[in-house]
C-alpha cells in the first residue's frame, strides 16, 4: 500500500477531517487540490467486477462501496473512494483495454448523447455513505481520423469511456453538458463539498 500527502490547505480549518483518498485517479487527486482539501493518498488493488444484473445507474455506487469496504476506518479521519462509468444505449463503456478499444467506444459516442455517472462513498466512524451525480455529454460526430488521433496523442486507457473531458475531446469535440463538469472528470466535487458541510467534516 502506498501513502502520500499533500500539504496544501485553502482552509486552515482545525476541524477539518482529515480526509484519506483511496484512488488512483490523477483528475480525482487534482480536483481535492483545487478544492483546497489537503489528504493522504491510499492505494490498493481492489477486484471491481459488479452482478451482472445490477441496474446500470447503481454500478458506479456499487463499486464505490466495494472500494471504501477495501479499507480498515481510520480513527483519525475519513476514507474517500469513487467510481465513474459511462452509459450509451443501456451498455456500460468502461476503460479501454487497447487502441481498438478505445476506438470502438469513441465511435458509439460519436454524434450522440451518454450519461456518465459518478459516485462516491465516504468512509466515516465505521459507517458508508455513498452519493452518486449524474451529467449528461453531447459528442459532435468525429471522423475516425480525429478518433485516431486522439487516441495516438492522449493515450485515454485509464479513462471510462476512452476520454478525458479536461483534454481535446472535452475542447472541441462536446457540445455541450447538461450537469456537474467535474463530475464528468471524476469527481462531483461540488456535491462532495456539500456533503462533507452537512456532515461537519469541514
Amino acid at each position: 500500500m502506498l501513502v502520500m500527502g499533500v500539504s496544501f490547505n485553502l482552509y486552515n480549518s482545525k476541524k477539518m477531517t482529515k480526509i484519506y483518498l483511496a484512488s488512483k485517479s490523477p483528475r480525482r487527486q487534482e480536483l481535492l487540490t483545487l478544492m483546497g482539501l489537503p489528504y493522504t493518498l491510499l492505494l490498493k488493488e481492489v477486484n471491481e467486477s459488479y452482478p451482472q444484473n445490477l441496474a446500470l445507474n447503481e454500478v458506479a455506487a456499487y463499486l464505490s462501496v466495494i472500494k471504501a469496504k477495501a479499507f480498515e476506518p481510520q480513527a483519525d479521519g475519513i476514507i474517500l473512494t469513487a467510481d465513474t462509468i459511462v452509459i450509451i444505449n443501456n451498455q456500460i463503456l468502461g476503460k479501454p483495454t487497447n487502441a481498438q478499444h478505445a476506438f470502438d467506444m469513441l465511435k458509439k459516442l460519436s454524434g450522440n448523447m451518454h450519461q456518465v455517472i459518478t459516485a462516491f462513498s465516504i468512509v466515516h466512524n465505521a459507517q458508508i455513505y455513498t452519493y452518486s451525480d449524474t451529467t449528461e455529454v453531447y459528442f459532435k460526430i468525429l471522423t475516425n481520423q480525429q478518433i485516431l488521433d486522439y487516441i495516438n496523442n492522449f493515450k485515454p486507457y485509464d479513462k471510462a469511456g476512452a476520454y478525458g473531458i479536461q483534454e481535446w475531446m472535452g475542447l472541441v469535440a462536446i457540445e455541450k453538458i447538461i450537469g456537474s463538469y467535474s463530475n464528468v472528470m471524476g469527481l462531483p466535487t461540488q456535491k462532495l463539498y456539500s456533503v462533507l458541510q452537512q456532515m461537519g467534516l469541514l
